[in-house]
């Protein structure tokens, strides 16, 4: 069951990324929209290899560290998010649910460090 789950998890962060690229290409070609672009897709596309490279992990401690990598990326995109959508700086249909949807898999890593770390 586990490791249907983990394949579950990283379909999302695929798909996540996927629509995420989508609001890449509609941000406009201004140097802010450019900046913010290329900010985001490195952020938003980091997340599904990172929990990728996590369930190879050669230790518990490699593991948690790939897992907050994951994590640190999914905020960072989240605040590149929010920015997109305070100026706005694309239509407000393309960021619809994106911002929550990005905040469920960031309380999944919250919660799996916590878990990974509490085992002995």
């Amino acid at each position: 069951m586990g490791q249907k789950y983990a394949f579950d998890l990283e379909d999302r962060l695929v798909e996540f990324a996927v629509r995420i690229i989508s609001v890449v290409e509609a941000l406009p070609e201004t140097r802010v929209g450019k900046h913010v672009a290329g900010q985001l897709v490195r952020s938003a596309t980091s997340p599904a290899p990172n929990y990728g490279e996590a369930q190879s992990a050669e230790s518990r401690k490699d593991f948690i560290h790939k897992l907050k990598v994951a994590l640190k990326e999914l905020r960072e995109t989240m605040i590149w998010l929010k920015i997109i959508e305070r100026k706005p700086l694309c239509s407000p249909d393309r960021t619809k649910d994106i911002i929550e949807e990005c905040n469920q898999p960031i309380s999944i890593f919250v919660k799996s460090i916590e878990t990974a770390r509490s085992k002995p």
